[in-house]
């Protein structure tokens, strides 16, 4: 279904269209056992917020799509026909210290639904609880305006 990959980009409509693919991918595959997770990791302002706005939109979701830094998790409805996703989380652990204050937040009960589809920013800080089958996508800078996207 996703294939590892490479992607750079010269501006946010780059990097949003990126997202917006992905999320398109993803809502035509099957159904698997447990909820589908895209770990995101990368510096401040490295395009991962960009990425998920065009993300949220490949699922039909209309609302604004903000980082969730001080609520942490956003729940959204998937609007877009899909085979059986029905909930799109958009979790943010940057003001995470340690792992348990997110499992405090029911972040076990969702990433066992396999309706969600769950993206992460910041993952790597709640590393030691992410389930082990997700989708890692690293944001670097390459300069002023060029991303990076890897995508494992």
């Amino acid at each position: 279904m996703v294939n590892f990959s490479e992607h750079f980009t010269n501006s946010s409509s780059q990097t949003n269209r990126i997202g917006m693919i992905l999320a398109q991918e993803i809502a035509k595959s099957k159904l698997k056992k447990a909820t589908f997770v895209l770990a995101l990791q990368g510096e401040l302002g490295s395009g991962k917020t960009t990425f998920l706005q065009g993300f949220a939109k490949g699922l039909g979701i209309k609302e604004k799509i903000l980082s969730p830094t001080f609520v942490i998790m956003r729940k959204f409805k998937i609007r877009k026909k899909t085979r059986d996703f029905k909930n799109f989380y958009h979790i943010d652990c940057y003001r995470i210290k340690k792992p348990k204050e997110i499992l405090d937040l029911g972040f076990k009960e969702i990433i066992s639904n396999p309706r969600n589809i769950v993206a992460i920013e910041w993952a790597d800080r709640i590393k030691k609880i992410l389930p082990k089958n997700k989708l890692v996508l690293k944001f670097k800078f390459v300069d002023e305006s060029k991303r990076q996207i890897a995508i494992r």
